[in-house]
């Protein structure tokens, strides 16, 4: 796992498939995703080596249930005993209550599909327990505020969290940069892609200056009209 600082108070934790973010503020941090099933001591070790302990994480936000995002989830609660939330559409496949529906693969995504998950690690995530829902404009006591975004799409419980004070919005899955050549796309591998191009046009209304995706490389500045562009053309 790779782990590249982007702000001051902003980390990115690169897993071979997907990724997770790491905001601090002053000693209190908050996960944003969680990678694969076996993340969870990976994580518990990069927030070591960063001077922090991996109780100092208080809540894990989950963008959407696919198994890249919270396959470590369970793993790196119980390591540090932090708080798990998810949008409550897919909270209950999160908790292993429910399968997680399938996306509908348009023909051109199917061989890039297969090819990752090549990568993914087998076996069945431990589930976290309990994991705490959440709903559209929720404010959730991180970053100066982080405003929950119900983003469906990508999956029916997708969530954005938009940071006003620091000009931070972490887009999960809606948004992606294409590891071909770094072009920022909308998001692959869903379950209702218009629905995902009107939750990708709705972010672009957002004044974000940085822009965090689930894949590829963050926009570290002018992400409002980066979006805007990508959302115009999608």
């Amino acid at each position: 796992m790779d782990v590249i600082e982007l702000l001051p108070r902003l980390h990115l934790l690169r897993f071979p498939v997907g990724q997770a973010y790491l905001w601090r503020d002053d000693d209190e941090l908050t996960l944003v995703d969680t990678g694969t099933i076996g993340a969870g001591p990976a994580i518990a070790d990069a927030i070591t080596a960063l001077g922090h302990a991996p109780s100092d994480v208080r809540r894990i936000v989950l963008t959407h249930f696919h198994e890249d995002h919270v396959g470590g989830a369970g793993e790196f609660a119980a390591l540090s005993g932090a708080e798990v939330l998810a949008h409550h559409l897919d909270a209950p496949v999160v908790r292993g209550e429910l399968p997680g529906p399938r996306p509908r693969f348009e023909d051109w995504e199917l061989p890039i599909h297969l090819e990752v998950s090549k990568h993914l690690p087998q076996g069945t995530p431990v589930p976290p327990a309990p994991v705490t829902d959440v709903s559209d404009g929720e404010v959730l006591d991180f970053g100066g505020g982080a405003r929950v975004l119900h983003v469906p799409g990508h999956t029916d419980g997708s969530i954005a969290l938009f940071l006003p004070a620091e000009g931070v919005l972490f887009t999960g899955d809606t948004v992606a940069a294409s590891p071909a050549d770094g072009s920022v796309i909308p998001g692959v591998f869903n379950l209702d892609r218009p629905q995902l191009l009107a939750s990708l046009r709705r972010l672009a209304e957002l004044d974000a200056e940085v822009a965090c995706f689930g894949h590829g490389d963050p926009v570290l500045s002018g992400a409002a009209a980066v979006l805007r562009e990508v959302a115009a053309t999608a």
